[in-house]
């Protein structure tokens, strides 16, 4: 059985979250859905998430279990192996059931095009969907350049040379498939994370989560070692030892390998009592908590792997009107423009600092707020990368010359 002119067949492998937690994932998912196209998805399970097949919203997501959450290099060598064999396993079944076109390859890590190579001997198209630079991710990790590292830049290179077309979160990851990857242009897309208006929900704020305080800050994301927890508990410290600010409630909403570790740091200096980590928690609560900040911020530590990437909090933010405070790295400052205000990079006296403006400022926060909603509203929005994302599609399924746009306008 063959897709009809037009209509592909799609499978989505996505190793790192499952789906549909994996925000950029399911958007595309349901873009391509809407337009008409038959998907399925391969994804790992996780909390929340442990059923090992369900259709969602007409979507097929076969989940497959990971035995556990690495965080050494030698773990990850383990977890992608395991979930290699998995996501072989699986793309075998749905080939058989159901059937495929085209396979969307969403990384960390950079193993899947083996399972493209592997069906590209039966006439499958292979899309690499560029989510993170992994040389970086791994230096930034590990603070190394070694043997694993090499191997990345391997796998990343092979990666590039598999993909018909690939798909970049931003300039700076086209930049990268065109010089590090050897790609034609015309065959790099970039595609933005851009926040869902349908999903992000601004709602009435709550006093009561501010625990007494004058102020509430929020934070939502991952909690890794680059996601820079610790440089913002640095922060807070600071402001409360160096500042004498008592009057400001922080809540870090999310999970990760290092959640355990950046409690400690609360312990040891001595914020627990004004630092809440929630977990990960359902959008309803999430939304809650962030309506009711006054500022939100990206602590993401300055290196490689963060200057160039697009991180979703900061769309999310925006998409809320919230002010942002966040360490001045390339893409972040793209992404938030005026919406936010830039400490100096890993400078956490200067980041505690432009915190305290922006809270002591009601006028300047609705400011940068309402500028954030509306650069999401201008261009921003997932609604705007649809396009692209079908242009991609088109690319890689026709083989045509589409020509993918230099310059990204949002």
């Amino acid at each position: 059985m063959t897709a009809s002119p037009g209509k592909w067949r799609v499978l989505i492998i996505v190793e790192n979250l499952p789906c549909p937690f994996d925000r950029r994932v399911w958007q595309e998912a349901l873009a391509l859905r809407a337009h008409g196209h038959t998907v399925s998805i391969i994804c790992p399970k996780g909390r929340g998430f442990d059923k090992g097949y369900e259709v969602l919203e007409g979507v097929h997501i076969y989940r497959h279990p990971l035995p556990v959450e690495a965080n050494s290099a030698l773990g990850y060598g383990l977890e992608y192996a395991w979930s290699l064999l998995m996501e072989f396993a699986l793309a075998i079944r749905v080939a058989v059931t159901r059937g495929f076109d085209v396979i969307h390859a969403c990384n960390p890590p950079d193993t899947i095009f083996l399972i493209g190579r592997f069906f590209r001997l039966f006439g499958k198209r292979f899309i690499f969907d560029h989510h993170d630079i992994n040389p970086e991710l791994y230096e930034a990790k590990f603070g190394r350049r070694d043997l694993w590292y090499r191997l990345l830049c391997r796998l990343e290179r092979w990666t590039f040379a598999t993909a018909d077309v690939s798909i970049a979160t931003n300039e700076s990851y086209r930049r990268i498939a065109i010089e590090r990857g050897h790609m034609d242009p015309a065959r790099v897309f970039v595609v933005r994370s851009g926040a869902d208006l349908t999903r992000v929900r601004a709602l009435p704020p709550r006093a009561e989560l501010r625990r007494g305080k004058a102020h509430l800050v929020g934070y939502v994301g991952v909690i890794g070692k680059q996601e820079g927890l610790d440089l913002l508990l640095q922060a807070v410290a600071y402001m409360r030892q160096r500042l004498q600010r008592n009057d400001v409630h922080f809540v870090i909403v999310g999970d990760g390998t290092e959640l355990a570790a950046v409690r400690q740091l609360a312990r040891e200096l001595a914020v627990e009592d004004c630092v809440e980590f929630t977990g990960r928690i359902p959008d309803a609560a999430l939304w809650e908590i962030m309506s009711t900040a006054d500022v939100c911020v990206n602590p993401d530590r300055a290196n490689e792997m963060n200057d160039k990437s697009t991180m979703n909090k900061i769309l999310e933010y925006m998409a809320l009107g919230k002010p942002i405070v966040q360490f001045d790295l390339t893409e972040g400052r793209f992404s938030a423009g005026e919406a936010s205000l830039y400490a100096r990079p890993n400078d956490v006296a200067d980041f505690a600092v432009k915190l305290c403006e922006l809270l002591d400022d009601p006028e300047r926060r609705a400011t940068l707020g309402a500028i954030g909603r509306q650069r999401v509203e201008g261009g921003l929005a997932w609604h705007h990368q649809v396009p692209r994302l079908l242009e991609a599609y088109a690319t890689a399924m026709t083989g045509g010359a589409a020509r993918a746009k230099s310059s990204d306008n949002a």
